[in-house]
């Protein structure tokens, strides 16, 4: 049952202010690393219920005019066409929307950096296809020994090779479509070449996750670890903390390791560090702002579960190996969960044995479970969706929503035309019948009301769903995890 476990309003204030204080106690130039997602934290609204995913562009938009845009993508993540799970694009397709979506709302976006580049032939296609566009571009590469061996990396041969990105404005944002992208090493090849060049600039970093100030193994800690198991990120204490204010804090291991080399370009810069410690370095006030803890666990249980059932599929799907899920199974087990703990996936199994057939069952933001089977004329995921649609607009599980009449023209065109094998209706198909359908059904209408109320149901499938059913449901907002098994047994699954 959703419950709000997070005040939005108190984090976009208490972390501005910290924002604020930042920039004032530096000065001139900030470069501000943003961790997560910028536009669309998904991640942080599904395990902080009640966090908005746009929380942190609220923010930018009160100071615009001072604000400048620095993506960043790792070259290794075109080569591999790394994908956005919660959007199901490539990274550098994400990069093009964000430019796109930055610019709607009025915030500059200097420049894309490249980052680890090695002459991967996919990263100089897109670094081509952005100056086409218009879109200034540098390079960052490679850096033996980094992060540990300091002398070479804070030299002209580490970060000194790296081209120097030319900034406008006061507060440089520096965000990337996900983790292990290098925004941090960015930051830090900047802080070098501004210090040669007799610019004062500082650096924080705007991170959500892991949270600072709570346990080492709290739930919403956990999830993250379960979210970046790719990038195998573990939490850690943070053992300069630690020693600077006697102060346990949670941090992780990346930034633990980065450490000495921020402390080290500080101290060409100023003659000391600013920083003790990583935490310090952060700002992150999202701890603060829990206003029901058990609703936050409980949503962070069920992020890792998610993260389980993707990970099991991306191996199915050849995109993964072993290890991804052997972490995330390691996690489950510290928090003392199964997949089960995820309320609808034996209902879905359940029904699924029961009508030998695949299954799908949602669970509603209040709590109640619907199934969906698979028949003659839809399709699973399109039967469950038309189930919860129907209880949600209070209608009774008899009420036909959609004529077969209105069904039977589609599903001829569909075998008699277009050639496809499947006659039943994909959930985008279901749609459209049942808007069309609105038109001279009230309950239809009702129907069709009712669907942005699945914002933020969770869902979960007996098989996994083909590519246009999960997109829809992701465009709803429902929360979908798959068993790791298609309904055909063959090689090509479109």
């Amino acid at each position: 049952m959703f419950k709000i476990g997070f005040d939005n309003d108190l984090y976009i204030k208490k972390q501005s202010e910290q924002i604020s204080k930042r920039i004032q106690e530096f000065g001139g130039k900030l470069y501000l690393e943003f961790g997560g997602k910028l536009f669309d934290d998904y991640h942080a609204s599904r395990v902080l219920p009640g966090f908005k995913p746009d929380s942190k562009l609220q923010m930018l938009k009160n100071i615009g005019s001072d604000v400048e845009i620095v993506i960043v993508i790792n070259a290794g993540d075109i080569e591999n066409n790394k994908i956005r799970r919660d959007l199901g694009i490539t990274y550098d397709s994400d990069v093009l929307r964000l430019i796109d979506a930055f610019r709607s709302i009025g915030l500059f976006v200097g420049s894309v950096v490249i980052n680890q580049y090695s002459g991967q032939p996919a990263a100089l296609a897109f670094k081509n296809r952005l100056n086409e566009l218009g879109v200034k571009v540098y390079i960052h590469y490679m850096i033996e020994g980094y992060p540990y061996n300091i002398p070479h990396i804070v030299s002209e041969n580490g970060f000194g090779k790296n081209e120097y990105i030319e900034t406008e404005r006061p507060l440089v944002v520096i965000t990337a479509p996900g983790p292990g992208s290098g925004k941090m090493a960015t930051c830090l090849s900047q802080l070098y070449h501004d210090n040669l060049r007799g610019v004062k600039a500082g650096y924080a970093k705007f991170e959500t996750f892991p949270i600072w100030n709570l346990a080492l193994k709290h739930p919403v800690n956990l999830a993250y670890e379960a979210a970046t198991a790719d990038l195998n990120d573990v939490n850690v204490i943070d053992p300069y903390h630690l020693e600077a204010y006697g102060t346990t804090t949670v941090n992780y291991n990346r930034d633990v390791e980065v450490f000495p080399v921020l402390n080290a370009i500080f101290e060409k810069i100023e003659g000391k560090s600013p920083y003790k410690s990583p935490t310090d370095m952060g700002v992150n006030m999202a701890g603060y702002c829990i206003v029901d803890e058990d609703a936050a666990k409980d949503a962070s249980l069920n992020e890792i579960v998610r993260r389980y059932f993707a990970a099991m599929c991306d191996r199915r799907k050849g995109l993964s190996g072993d290890g991804e899920i052997q972490k995330i199974e390691s996690l489950m087990n510290q928090a003392g969960i199964t997949e089960e703990y995820r309320r609808c996936v034996r209902p879905a199994l359940d029904r699924a044995k029961e009508t030998e057939n695949p299954a799908v069952a949602i669970e509603l933001t209040d709590g109640r479970i619907i199934t969906g089977k698979t028949s003659a004329l839809l399709g699973a995921s399109s039967a469950a969706l038309l189930n919860a649609v129907k209880l949600i607009s209070g209608q009774p599980k008899e009420q036909l929503l959609i004529d077969p009449s209105v069904i039977e023209p589609i599903q001829a065109l569909k075998t008699g035309v277009l050639g496809n094998k499947n006659p039943r209706l994909h959930t985008d198909e279901v749609l459209v019948a049942l808007s069309i359908s609105a038109t001279q059904n009230d309950a239809a209408k009702k129907a069709v009301d009712s669907l942005p109320l699945l914002r933020g149901c969770e869902a979960h499938s007996s098989v996994i769903l083909s590519p246009v059913d999960a997109d829809v449901y992701r465009k709803l907002g429902i929360n979908l995890t798959c068993e790791p098994h298609y309904q055909i047994k063959k090689l090509y699954h479109k």
